[in-house]
């Protein structure tokens, strides 16, 4: 491995992880009803986010890179009525992520500029991109985990106060 590809695979290794770590941190102390509850009326519960980050890591990375063989039903990360277990959902995104640090552990110097292709992902053309946009797109939604969890733990402590 050149020193730019390793460079290249530990700086996304370590943001995974990073974004890993904060996503349990503000997930883990959530109620298994507060993982699935929406607090608006419009918008995704925690869980959905999880299982949608999961969904994304799985078949942008699992399938079209690694060719794990995984199929997407991305319209049911957002809609699964199933409330499946917190701990079962957060397992399986901890395996993505596994996955992930996996993939980019394996990429050689020429495969990071390998042609990349997949269905509504237009913008990336290599290996590398697909791997930054997914970075970025899984932190976007564990900011929106971040306002979703404070929300839920706002709306806890009032339902606690004395009146």
């Amino acid at each position: 491995m050149t020193e730019l590809s390793q460079a290249v695979a530990t700086g996304f290794d370590n943001y995974y992880r990073y974004i890993a770590s904060h996503l349990h941190k503000w997930v883990d102390p959530l109620t298994r009803e507060q993982f699935w509850r929406k607090p608006y009326p419009y918008g995704n519960s925690v869980g959905h986010l999880v299982l949608h980050l999961t969904g994304n890591l799985s078949y942008y990375i699992g399938a079209r890179v690694t060719q794990n063989g995984y199929i997407r039903h991305r319209d049911r990360e957002f809609t699964d009525p199933e409330q499946i277990d917190k701990d079962e959902v957060l397992r399986g995104f901890d395996r993505a992520i596994d996955m992930v640090v996996a993939a980019v552990r394996d990429q050689r110097p020429d495969d990071w500029v390998a042609a990349y292709s997949a269905e509504r992902e237009p913008e990336a053309a290599n290996r590398f991109q697909i791997f930054l946009r997914c970075a970025g797109h899984a932190y976007h939604h564990v900011g929106q985990i971040i306002y979703l969890s404070r929300e839920l733990a706002r709306e806890t402590d009032s339902q606690g106060a004395p009146g």
